[in-house]
């Protein structure tokens, strides 16, 4: 089983295709190279440094809350 957790991005280097990441206050870095259109503010879910599709941001947050009532987050 895989998970990917929802990420927010907070800035782009289109040129390299990377974008830093931040869920529940750490920020990584994640590859672009599988989506298209996405920008600052956008959500993403990201698995093993790329970023794999991007989602709304109330999925994203629903999704975050269930990870924090199961103890897998700090929030």
């Amino acid at each position: 089983m895989c998970l990917a957790l929802p990420a927010q991005i907070t800035d782009i280097d289109f040129s390299s295709q990377m974008a830093t990441a931040a869920v529940d206050g750490v920020k990584v870095e994640v590859s672009l190279a599988l989506v298209d259109d996405v920008k600052v503010g956008d959500y993403v879910l990201v698995h093993v440094g790329y970023a794999l599709n991007k989602i709304d941001e109330e999925e994203a947050l629903k999704t975050l809350a269930l990870f924090a009532e199961a103890g897998l987050t700090a929030s």
